[in-house]
């Protein structure tokens, strides 16, 4: 699905510019050209295609559905939408946008914004083959229950009030769009030209405002890349003593990679004899809790909200690891 970014990295880095994908800075602008271009292309696209599904349809009955007493399935449905799409936090901003401009509640949206960088479908197919199913099918189901925690947990705690100001009047005029029919059919009876205009009008606002921020936090990323020498973490962490799991997890944050990136890596250190729960909890932190993920974040969430969110994801991190490096040991 994302081959023509890596395709165009490789034609720009490598083969217009002349640099050797051996080399570390060769990698860092690689890995660069292909995340930026990609989340770009994710912004562009999937907000307008949002935004256009919005303005043509009526999502009142959507989050009627996915609120009140049916917010059980809503976490479960976030959750699952989380765990089948190939995004890293920063890739999921789009559809954290959209779920909260249709006044979604903020803690579906969170569900699904905490379980899309926790499992991924390579991980998945390297677990079986290494693993087995029943493994496998652990990390799925844990990965979805974190995410329905967490979403439940920031329901419980009001946090759509800690979202940045055009954030949160975006989900109260979601909201609004659905306290009356008569709005309903005003939306029903737009051209597809007016929906064209709404659509391309919310995809550049909002474009506007995060694409810088997609360029320091990726740029981050970039300059951190490849740069922890090969085996170290194997070396400091790969005895299995209870304290290497929330140290792999530390060790991961000011790193950064995307969930497919972080495969080989992964393949790597559980092959090396690094534990599957400290290596699960050391990759799950690459992808979801680095430096650059968050500087993304916080375009749309206020630090007291980005902070619940980091403790959040790192003490998630941890008990998985302890939970899976357990598993491992009875099996």
């Amino acid at each position: 699905m994302f081959q023509i970014f890596t395709d165009f990295a490789s034609w720009l880095i490598y083969d217009l510019l002349g640099f050797l994908p051996e080399t570390k800075l060769g990698d860092a602008l690689h890995f660069f050209v292909e995340d930026v271009s990609k989340i770009f292309a994710l912004l562009l696209v999937l907000i307008y295609i949002i935004a256009l599904l919005r303005a043509s349809l009526n999502v009142e009955q959507v989050r009627d559905y996915l609120a009140g007493k049916n917010r059980g399935i809503g976490y479960l449905l976030g959750s699952g939408f989380g765990a089948i799409t190939p995004f890293c936090s920063c890739s999921s901003i789009p559809v954290f946008l959209g779920f909260t401009s249709a006044g979604i509640p903020v803690g579906i949206t969170m569900s699904f914004l905490i379980t899309s960088p926790l499992i991924n479908e390579v991980a998945v197919l390297l677990l079986l083959s290494l693993l087995g199913w029943k493994f496998t099918v652990l990390y799925v189901v844990v990965g979805m229950i974190v995410g329905m925690l967490g979403g439940l947990f920031l329901d419980s705690i009001r946090a759509e009030r800690w979202l940045q100001s055009f954030a949160a009047k975006a989900l109260a005029n979601g909201r609004a769009q659905q306290t009356g029919n008569d709005n309903s059919a005003e939306v029903q009876a737009m051209s597809f030209h007016d929906r064209h205009l709404f659509a391309k009008t919310e995809t550049l606002e909002i474009f506007a405002r995060v694409w810088k921020w997609v360029i320091i936090g990726v740029g981050l990323g970039a300059a951190l890349h490849g740069f922890v020498p090969d085996g170290w973490i194997e070396q400091h962490l790969g005895a299995g003593q209870w304290w290497t799991v929330p140290a792999a997890v530390l060790v991961g944050i000011p790193l950064y990679s995307n969930a497919t990136g972080v495969i080989p890596v992964m393949e790597s250190l559980i092959t090396n004899g690094l534990p599957i729960g400290t290596t699960l909890a050391f990759c799950m932190s690459t992808v979801a809790a680095s430096f650059p993920e968050f500087v993304l974040l916080k375009q749309v969430m206020q630090w007291r909200l980005l902070a619940i969110l980091f403790a959040m994801l790192l003490v998630s991190f941890t008990v998985i690891g302890w939970i899976f490096n357990s598993v491992l040991f009875l099996l």
